[in-house]
C-alpha cells in the first residue's frame, strides 16, 4: 500500500505537476457554499495520492492563528467496506459496528468546535470493495459535520457513480506527473492463517479484516457488509467461521483495528469469543495476552448458552449488603436479571413495575434498588428487610422533587441518595439536608457515590469531565479526568485496594481510574459501550448491546 504521507523532505509545496489541482483544493476547502464531497480524479502518474498527502499536511502559514479544521487521511487501497468503516470511525471519535452506523454516528454526534472535519480517502479504485466504499462515501457526503476528498481514477467506475444525483466538485489532474508512489505495482500481501490466533494478532488487523469479510462472503456467510452477524454455535460453518475466530473479529473489529501491541489485540480477542469457539483458541489467547494489564475473568455474548447471555445491557449494578456478589443487568424492555457475579450465571429478576425503559439504577445498602425511569421520575423496589422509617422518609422526598425536576442520573449509599440533572448540577439528598454542586457544563450522565472514610461523590457528564465532590465541601477544582467525548457511564466503589472509579466514553473507550493515586487502565471492548461498574473485588464489568465482559487488573 503506498503511502500518502508527504516525504521528510517535504517543504510545504505541493508536487510539481499537481500545483492548479492544490489551487483548487484550497479554493475549494475555504468556500462555504462548495459541495460537501471533492473528487479528484486522473490517470496513474498523474499525482493524485501525493494531492491529498500535501493537503492532509497542509496548515496556515506561521504566525496566523486561524484554527483549520482537522483534516483525517484514510488510505483505502486493499480495505474492504467494513474496515475502512472501522478505521474512519476511530479517527472520528465515535463508534460504529456497520457502515450505517458510522453515518448514523456522524449524523447524530455534536460538530467539533473547529468546524468540519475533512476526511481525506486515498485510493478508492484500489479497495478490496470499491463499490461498496463507493456507496458508503456517498452516505458520508450528507453527513453535515464533515467534508471529503476522494481519490479515484478516472478509468475506474468510481468517478461516475460518485458524481450521479448529487453536487461533487472534481479536481481533474489528467496531467503527467511522473509520481512514482501513484504508479508503482501493488504488492499484494500474504494472508495470514485465518484459523491461528497468533497470526491474526500479529498481522495488518486492516488485511485481516478484509480477509474475513472477502473470504467469507464466498461462502454465503450473511451480513459481512452491514456489521457482525449472529455467531456461529459449535458445527455450524466451523470452518468458515474458522473456530470462532472470525465471529469474535467480527464482535470487536474497531477496537481490534487500532494499532496496539499483539498481547492488547489478544486479549480483545478472547474478550470476544463466544462459548462456541473452538476450546483450542483461549489458552493461546490467554498465553498470548499475557503481558497486558487485564486478566479476563468471564465473558458471555449474545448466542451463549452455557451460562446463557443476559441480553443486551443498558443499565448496570454491582449490589453490597444483602444482595452482595450479585450483579444486576437492566435491558431496553425495563426488565432487570440478577446475575452470580463470579460468573455470570442467572439469579433471578428484580421484581419491580417501572414501565418503560430503566436508565439508571443504585442498590442501597439495605438490599433497596432504586430506579430511574426515562422521564426521570425515581422507583423504589424494596428488599427482603424491612427499611428504617427515615429512609422511607428520605426516598419519599427524593420522589417528590424528581417528580417535578425529572433526574439524568442516579445514586445511593447510606443515608444518601444522589441525582444528577440535565443543566449539569449534582444534588445529594441526605438526612442532614440537601447539598448541591454545578460540577458540568450540560446534561449530567452519570453519578456514583462511595461509602469510605470520607464519603464522596463522582460525576460524568456530557461535557466528557468526570468530577469529584465530597457534599458539604467545595468541589474539586480540577476533573479527575477530561476527555472530548462525552460520558455515557461512571461507577466507583471502596474495594481492598483503595477506590476505584470506572467511566466509559462515548468513543469506546472504558478507564479505572484510582483517585488517590496510582496507574489508570483502559480497555476498548470494540462495540458501543452502555455501562460499566466496578465490583466490590475490584474487578471491572462492561455492558454492550450484545456482550457482558469481566476484567480484573492484573496490578
Amino acid at each position: 500500500m503506498p503511502s500518502a504521507t508527504p516525504s521528510p523532505a517535504w517543504d510545504g509545496r505541493p508536487a510539481t505537476g499537481t500545483e492548479a489541482g492544490a489551487t483548487a483544493l484550497l479554493g475549494w476547502l475555504t468556500d462555504p457554499e462548495a459541495p460537501r464531497l471533492c473528487l479528484v480524479t486522473g490517470a496513474p502518474g498523474s499525482g493524485k495520492t501525493a494531492l491529498l498527502g500535501w493537503l492532509a499536511a497542509y496548515g496556515p502559514r506561521a504566525g496566523r492563528p486561524r484554527r483549520r479544521a482537522a483534516r483525517v487521511l484514510v488510505p483505502l487501497a486493499g480495505q474492504s467496506a467494513l474496515g475502512a468503516t472501522w478505521t474512519i470511525a476511530d479517527r472520528l471519535g465515535v463508534v460504529a459496528r456497520s457502515p450505517g452506523d458510522l453515518v448514523h454516528a456522524l449524523a447524530t454526534s455534536e460538530a467539533r468546535p473547529a468546524g468540519r472535519t475533512v476526511l481525506l480517502l486515498t485510493d478508492l479504485h484500489d479497495a478490496a470493495e470499491p463499490a461498496a466504499l463507493t456507496e458508503l462515501i456517498a452516505e458520508l457526503a450528507g453527513v453535515g459535520r464533515i467534508r471529503l476528498v476522494v481519490e479515484a481514477r478516472s478509468d475506474t467506475p468510481a468517478p461516475a457513480a460518485l458524481r450521479s444525483d448529487r453536487r461533487v466538485t472534481v479536481v481533474d489532474l489528467e496531467g503527467d506527473a511522473d509520481l512514482a508512489d501513484d504508479t508503482a505495482p501493488r504488492r499484494e500481501r500474504p494472508v495470514p492463517d485465518l484459523s491461528d490466533p497468533v497470526a491474526v494478532c500479529t498481522a495488518d488487523p486492516l488485511l485481516v479484516t478484509t480477509a474475513y469479510v472477502t473470504g467469507s462472503a464466498a461462502a454465503g456467510l450473511p451480513g459481512t457488509l452491514d456489521g457482525p452477524e449472529p455467531p456461529a454455535r459449535p458445527g455450524e460453518n466451523a470452518a468458515e467461521d474458522h473456530g470462532g475466530l472470525r465471529a469474535a473479529w467480527m464482535r470487536a473489529g474497531q477496537s481490534l483495528c487500532r494499532e496496539q501491541a499483539p498481547a492488547d489485540r489478544a486479549l480483545v480477542l478472547l474478550a470476544a469469543l463466544g462459548d462456541g469457539a473452538d476450546p483450542r483458541l483461549r489458552p493461546t489467547l490467554a498465553e498470548l495476552a499475557a503481558a497486558a494489564p487485564w486478566r479476563l475473568r468471564w465473558a458471555r455474548h449474545r448466542g451463549d448458552l452455557t451460562p446463557p447471555w443476559p441480553g443486551p445491557v443498558t443499565v448496570l449494578g454491582a449490589a453490597g449488603g444483602p444482595l452482595e456478589g450479585t450483579l444486576l443487568v437492566g435491558d431496553h424492555t425495563g426488565t432487570v436479571r440478577l446475575l452470580h457475579e463470579v460468573d455470570a450465571s442467572p439469579s433471578g429478576r428484580l421484581a419491580h413495575t417501572v414501565p418503560g425503559r430503566i436508565t439508571a439504577l443504585a442498590p442501597a445498602p439495605d438490599g433497596t434498588v432504586l430506579l430511574l425511569d426515562d422521564r426521570g421520575r425515581l422507583h423504589t423496589v424494596r428488599g427482603a428487610a424491612p427499611r428504617a422509617p427515615y429512609l422511607e422518609r428520605l426516598t419519599e422526598a427524593v420522589s417528590a422533587t424528581l417528580a417535578r425536576h425529572p433526574g439524568t442520573a442516579l445514586a445511593a449509599i447510606a443515608g444518601s441518595v444522589v441525582v444528577g440533572d440535565r443543566l449539569g448540577s449534582v444534588h445529594a439528598f441526605g438526612l442532614t439536608g440537601l447539598h448541591q454542586a454545578a460540577s458540568h457544563s450540560g446534561r449530567v450522565t452519570a453519578v456514583s457515590a462511595v461509602d469510605s472514610e470520607t464519603p464522596f461523590v463522582c460525576s460524568g457528564g456530557a461535557d466528557g469531565t468526570v468530577r469529584i465532590w465530597t457534599p458539604g465541601r467545595d468541589p474539586r477544582p480540577d476533573p479527575l479526568t477530561e476527555r472530548p467525548s462525552p460520558v455515557v457511564s461512571l461507577h466507583a466503589t471502596q474495594t481492598p485496594h483503595g477506590p476505584l472509579v470506572a467511566v466509559a466514553w462515548a468513543d469506546g473507550l472504558v478507564a479505572l481510574h484510582r483517585p488517590e493515586g496510582g496507574r489508570t487502565l483502559s480497555f476498548r471492548p470494540g462495540p458501543p459501550v452502555r455501562a460499566v461498574a466496578v465490583t466490590g473485588s475490584g474487578s471491572l464489568l462492561i455492558g454492550t448491546d450484545e456482550s457482558l465482559v469481566c476484567l480484573a487488573p492484573k496490578s
